[in-house]
C-alpha cells in the first residue's frame, strides 16, 4: 500500500484528512493518470477528493469518465469555526446544508446523468484558519482564510444516480409548484430553490409546465 501521506504537501488539511478518511487497504495515492494525478484509485474505481469548484474538474472528467468509475466526494460545512490570531475559535453564523451542493452542481448540471460517476457529499464541521489580510476584500472582514481543518464528520449521502437526488425534493409540494414553494418546503433560500431547478430540468427530474409572474411552475417528473 502506497503511503497515503505522499503528496499531501501542497494540500489544504480538509483535503488531506478526508483522503485519509476514505484510504483503504491496498489503495494507491496521488496516482498520475493520463496527464493528471488522481487522489485514490481503488482498483478500476478513482476517488477524487473536491474540496473547490466542481467546474474545475471539467478536463478531468471528460478525459477520464468514459474508461473508469469516479466517485467524486465534496464536503459540505454544516458548521464552521474561525480561527484568526490571538482569539479563541468561534463558530461562524453561516451554516450550509445538503442544498448548498447545487451551487457547485450549476458548474455542471447534468454531471450524474453519467453512469461511470457517483458523488458522495460529506456533511462536515470546519475551522477556517484566518489571518489578518489589509487587502482582503470588505465583506470578508480583512482575513483570509490559509486553510480549512476538518473537526468532525456527521455523516454522508451518496448519489450513485441523478435520480437518487429526488431524494432531497421536500415532501408537501403541490402537483404544479414554483421556486418559491420548494424554498418554502424545504427550508431554503430562494436563490438554493433556483439552483436546484437549474440542476433538476436537463436531468429531467423538474417538468416545466410554464410560467408565470410568481416564475416557472414545474412539475416533478416522476408525477406524469
Amino acid at each position: 500500500m502506497t503511503d497515503p501521506h505522499i503528496g499531501t504537501l501542497n494540500e489544504g488539511s480538509l483535503h488531506a484528512a478526508l483522503k485519509q478518511h476514505y484510504a483503504r487497504p491496498g489503495d494507491e495515492f496521488e496516482v498520475p493518470l493520463h496527464g493528471f494525478v488522481i487522489d485514490i484509485r481503488r482498483g478500476d474505481e478513482l476517488i477524487e477528493i473536491q474540496t473547490s469548484s466542481f467546474a474545475a474538474m471539467g478536463r478531468k472528467l471528460d478525459h477520464l469518465l468514459s474508461d473508469h468509475h469516479i466517485l467524486i466526494v465534496h464536503p459540505i460545512a454544516i458548521e464552521t469555526y474561525l480561527a484568526r490570531p490571538g482569539v479563541k475559535p468561534r463558530r461562524s453564523p453561516k451554516r450550509m446544508s445538503i442544498y448548498s451542493l447545487f451551487e457547485e452542481l450549476v458548474s455542471i448540471p447534468t454531471l450524474l446523468d453519467h453512469p461511470n460517476l457517483s458523488l458522495e457529499v460529506a456533511l462536515v464541521s470546519v475551522t477556517k484558519v484566518q489571518d489578518h489580510d489589509p487587502t482582503a476584500r470588505r465583506n470578508r472582514g480583512g482575513f483570509r482564510t490559509r486553510d480549512r481543518v476538518l473537526r468532525e464528520l456527521h455523516g454522508t449521502e451518496r448519489f450513485a444516480t441523478s435520480s437518487d437526488l429526488l431524494r432531497l425534493v421536500p415532501e408537501g409540494l403541490p402537483a404544479i409548484f414554483t421556486t418559491a414553494d420548494l424554498a418554502s418546503k424545504a427550508g431554503i433560500s430562494r436563490a438554493s430553490a433556483q439552483q436546484m431547478a437549474y440542476c433538476f430540468r436537463p436531468l429531467g427530474l423538474f417538468i416545466e409546465e410554464g410560467r408565470s409572474k410568481t416564475g416557472f411552475h414545474y412539475r416533478l417528473a416522476s408525477a406524469s
